[in-house]
Parts: structure tokens; sequence; C-alpha cells
């Protein structure tokens, strides 16, 4: 059964770009019922003692009468363990380089051509859901969006980065100023992780 996972840092560790209240309830709140819907769904089942990865990979083996229980509260679990790790208090000790800087230079022009375009996908998620730097079938990377807590997982695309703009994620600080959430989201990303994140889907 599945566990929410410690938290890497402290509620208040990402301000002032993202405030301790957003984190306490987004982190203690959202993603716990994440976990414990996701726990509910698949209790019984052969899926009990899977990984997360797997279980979105193979969801169409999932109970049609759990499967969107598992779609929603699988994905949300898999996309918020993610999202706590790749963002860091400590984001100028871990900066854009390695072999994940040299494939987003050759796939995007530059840094700064990623950001736009990832900014830009993100502003065109009505509603809530995500924008992804996946790593695609083919091995390149991809900017995607997924709505609700829909997982790249689920159509084998592997995230490596990943932006919750869902409204609970920004509201109390941000209101509506969803832009302002997302230039400031780049101060606290931890590239160190995106990197390990790259080589893994390389393994």
């Amino acid at each position: 059964m599945f566990k929410l996972p410690n938290l890497p840092y402290s509620f208040d560790a990402l301000e002032p770009y993202i405030d301790a209240k957003t984190m306490e309830v987004h982190y203690g709140k959202h993603h716990k019922t994440y976990v414990d819907k996701l726990n509910e769904a698949i209790k019984g089942t052969e899926f009990e003692n899977m990984e997360i990865a797997e279980i979105l990979k193979n969801i169409n083996k999932i109970p049609q009468d759990k499967k969107q229980a598992v779609i929603n509260h699988g994905g949300g679990h898999a996309n918020h363990f993610l999202f706590w790790e790749i963002m860091t208090p400590d984001a100028k000790k871990k900066e854009f380089n390695g072999k994940i800087a040299e494939e987003i230079k050759k796939t995007f022009g530059s840094f700064e051509n990623f950001k736009k375009q990832f900014t830009e996908s993100a502003l065109k998620i009505f509603g809530s859901g995500w924008a992804w730097l996946i790593v695609n079938k083919n091995g390149g990377l991809e900017i995607i969006n997924t709505k609700n807590q829909d997982s790249p997982l689920i159509e084998n695309k592997l995230p490596i980065l990943g932006l919750d703009v869902w409204e609970h994620a920004y509201y109390l600080k941000y209101q509506n100023r969803r832009p302002e959430y997302m230039e400031n989201w780049w101060n606290v990303i931890n590239w160190e992780k995106i990197e390990e994140n790259f080589n893994k889907t390389k393994k």
C-alpha cells in the first residue's frame, strides 16, 4: 500500500516563491487524499504491491469500475511525488548544467527558448492540469500538457520535470495571477534532481 512520501524540506523552505500555508495544504491535504483514495481503489487487487509507475503504464488492465479512480488518484500521487522532488530551497546550488542542460539546448536551442515554450504551453491549460518536460519513446525531450491528474506514464512518456497548475498549487498566494506563480516557480527548480531523472530514463 502507498504512503505519503516525506517532504524533502520544510513547508516554509520555498518562500517567498511558494508560501508555507500553500505547501502545508497542498502536501498534507491534497496529496494525502490522492494516496488514501489510491489505496482504496487497489485494495485487494493484484495491483496492490506494484510500483505506481507500473500501475499507470498498465492502466488498461485495471478493472473498469476502478480505472478512473486509479487514473485520478494514482496520477495525483505520481505527479506530486515528482513535483516535490524537483523543487528545492537550494536552487542556486543546483543549477542548470550537465547532460540535461546539453539536451535542452540541443532540442530547444537555448534555455531561454525552452523556458518560453514551457511557460507558453502551461499558460494554455484551461482549468486544472500539468505542464511537463518528458522523455518520449524515441528518447527525445518533449513539452506536453495533461489534464486534471493524468500522468504522462499512462502514455509511456517519462516525466522528468512537471509544473502543477491546479489552483490549489498557488491560489492562496497568487489568486488569479497564474503567470506570476509560473515565473516565480523557476526560482526553486532542482536541476540536480532533474538531471538524475533524465539519466534514469536512459537506463
